[in-house]
């Protein structure tokens, strides 16, 4: 029987790789009348899933359509930022999303596709892009420099 606790990391998750992250930002804030941010700045983030209310119409009362769902706070946000933590391996981000799964009481035997799509997303972008989500399209507002 395996242990549950251990990871297995896939191979392009090699130790020295720069890992690009999802993280809660209130930059931009406004840019949409109904941006929220309910997340601690800079905590992890994944894409939550879309309820049947918000389809097709990701401006929906719900807001799961145009949000992100912070690892620690499980609060939501309507804008991420990309950074680059140093350190910061990819076997922290899929212990952090595992993590946070299973505090949530939801399955986590997915986490290492889920932290790979996580992980496609975030390299596309530059670090200091903010992006933001409708339904199943993530775009960039604009780049901002990287704090710190």
């Amino acid at each position: 029987m395996s242990d549950p606790r251990r990871t297995v990391v896939p191979a392009e998750y090699a130790e020295g790789v720069r890992v690009k992250l999802l993280t809660a930002t209130s930059s931009t804030q406004g840019y949409r009348d109904n941006d929220f941010d309910f997340c601690v700045e800079g905590e992890l983030v994944h894409i939550g899933e879309s309820c049947a209310g918000e389809h097709p119409d990701p401006d929906g009362p719900c807001g799961c359509g145009r949000s992100f769902i912070g690892l620690n706070s499980h609060a939501a946000t309507t804008t991420v930022l990309i950074r680059e933590l140093p350190g910061f391996t990819p076997a922290d981000y899929v212990e952090a999303l595992r993590s946070s799964l299973q505090q949530q009481g939801r399955d986590a035997s997915h986490v290492i596709h889920e932290a790979a799509a996580l992980y496609t997303l975030a390299r596309q972008f530059p670090a200091g892009t903010v992006l933001e989500r409708r339904l199943d399209e993530i775009a960039a507002r604009g780049p901002i420099r990287q704090p710190g």
